[in-house]
């Protein structure tokens, strides 16, 4: 079994049995957004302090993860949906090469919010829960993950996969986020 595959098997079979739910909710006076600075699909680049003052979901992905492709289009739809109320999107995509990247994620979804790439894993797995699944790379534990970070920088919202109550279309999130709106 390649690792590919491998990896695969763990999303299908395994994280079901951790125990995390689709959606977490997150303690106000929690986990900030950590540090970092990435590079997108043109060159350009973006901090963390990029995206301060505005709410942002961001979604970390690679290109042969099926859950991520599964929420893409509902990605690019939420950045539609909620453009002029303050939210941003981004995708961190771990650890591909920015072709295959450009050709399998933007190309084929048409995103119209920043795709940025993680070359090491090291912001992806800056996210990873302490406790999850320590049989996987940190990187790894975070694919297909949803957060909702608030214009201070908290997250206010976090959806590690589970793949019994796969959410594909991002019904959770967008609760949590209207919510979130709602308060400001």
């Amino acid at each position: 079994m390649n690792y590919r595959c491998f990896v695969i098997w763990i999303f299908i079979i395994g994280f079901p049995l951790i125990g995390f739910g689709q959606s977490e909710a997150v303690d106000e006076e929690g986990m900030s957004l950590p540090e970092f600075s990435l590079v997108d699909l043109e060159g350009n680049t973006f901090t963390d302090e990029d995206f301060r003052g505005s709410y942002l979901v961001l979604h970390i992905a690679t290109t042969w993860c099926p859950f991520c492709n599964a929420e893409a289009p509902y990605l690019q739809e939420l950045a539609e949906d909620y453009q002029d109320r303050n939210v941003k999107v981004l995708i961190i995509d771990v650890k591909e090469p920015q072709g295959l990247v450009k050709e399998k994620l933007q190309d084929r979804f048409n995103f119209t919010f920043p795709v940025l790439l993680d070359e090491d894993g090291k912001v992806a797995a800056s996210f990873a829960p302490k406790d999850a699944l320590p049989d996987l790379a940190r990187d790894e534990v975070m694919l297909a993950s949803n957060m909702l970070i608030d214009k201070e920088g908290k997250i206010r919202f976090m959806s590690l996969l589970d793949s019994k109550n796969f959410d594909a279309k991002l019904v959770a999130l967008k609760a949590k986020l209207d919510e979130v709106l709602e308060e400001d």
